[in-house]
């Protein structure tokens, strides 16, 4: 049986840990070459490793996104060596967890580098090839934190508004070219992944994700349900989509709220490590995988993602459950009377 993204070439940024990696291990199950894009040698490997495993080939590109030559490099080496681009996803990230009393110019330039611009960096190197050929996809893997910051993440949160803006301007041109190129953004909720283990932090506990937390795994199949039927956007997850609307209604509100819940709620009662190390300047050496080790509930699917990606299963299960509701109702009726 064919696979579904058989013979396409896949371009994964930060696809070494995290979501970047359940992405990268998704596309490989189903039948895709991959070009690997992360700065960790042994954890990019392992990657490797696994697309092969999965009957695909893979380039590992070692670099960093902050850098768009390196970056322009890597597209042209993808197409050399795999082919022509057919999906690029945008990834990449570092955070601080800090107060913004504490952060450092140096600090949010790197995040900005990295967060915002690698993906406009990774944008403009997709878009140069694919529009030689008028098709192609590009994911945008953003955060509900585009619509509604929260405290100690003032440079991520920054990042993730400005890449939500550039994108919304691409989508535009592109539309004026009437160009077939596509352009799908996933609106992230809390997800489960080791970058909670080396993301930089001032805060005495632990970092964690805020509740509700998922699997990167449910990610990765809405990145690849995204490449074949490009949305424009997708929020994921009901938390997410509580964010949105209670910014778009009530961002006093949730002002308040996160001033009194949002400190606490991103760190555990486990205290950091003296001289952690992070991955903000460099990658932290070790393989992490995909999925992290956080100390609370963590969901492997969403009702709202579900609906999105399966809508007439899930309204036939609803209108079957509706049809034997209604018959139960006229039997105990009939049986009544």
């Amino acid at each position: 049986m064919t696979r579904r993204f058989e013979g396409k070439v896949v371009v994964v940024t930060g696809a070494s840990s995290g979501i970047g990696r359940a992405i990268t291990r998704a596309f490989a199950d189903e039948g895709a070459d991959l070009g690997l894009v992360a700065r960790s040698d042994e954890a990019l490997e392992n990657a490797a490793s696994e697309v092969r495993a999965a009957g695909g080939r893979a380039l590992v590109l070692r670099l960093d996104v902050s850098d768009a030559q390196a970056v322009d490099d890597a597209a042209s080496r993808v197409e050399a060596e795999l082919g022509p681009i057919d999906i690029w996803v945008n990834n990449a990230m570092v955070s601080v967890f800090s107060p913004i009393s504490k952060m450092t110019a140096d600090e949010f330039k790197r995040v900005t580098d990295v967060t915002y611009l690698g993906y406009v960096y990774g944008t403009i190197s997709a878009l140069q090839r694919m529009r030689q050929r008028d098709r192609g996809t590009i994911i945008q893997i953003g955060s509900a934190l585009a619509y509604r910051s929260i405290p100690l993440q003032s440079a991520y949160c920054g990042a993730k508004a400005a890449e939500r803006g550039f994108t919304d301007s691409l989508r535009t041109e592109l539309l004026h070219e009437n160009s077939n190129i596509k352009v799908s953004t996933l609106q992230l909720p809390a997800v489960n992944t080791p970058q909670f283990n080396v993301v930089k932090t001032r805060m005495p506990g632990r970092p964690q994700p805020v509740p509700p937390v998922y699997q990167p795994e449910m990610i990765a199949e809405a990145a690849l349900w995204a490449a074949e039927h490009h949305p424009r956007e997708m929020v994921i997850a009901g938390s997410a989509l509580k964010a949105l609307i209670g910014q778009k209604f009530i961002p006093g509100l949730l002002d308040r709220y996160l001033a009194n819940f949002g400190v606490s709620s991103q760190q555990s009662d486990i205290p950091v490590e003296p001289n952690r190390p992070d991955n903000l300047y460099d990658p932290v050496p070790g393989d992490r995988g995909a999925r992290g080790s956080i100390d609370v509930p963590v969901n492997d699917w969403a009702p709202q993602l579900t609906a999105r990606m399966h809508p007439v299963a899930v309204a036939s299960i609803i209108s079957a459950t509706g049809v034997a509701a209604i018959a139960g109702a006229m039997a105990l009726i009939s049986r009544k009377s």
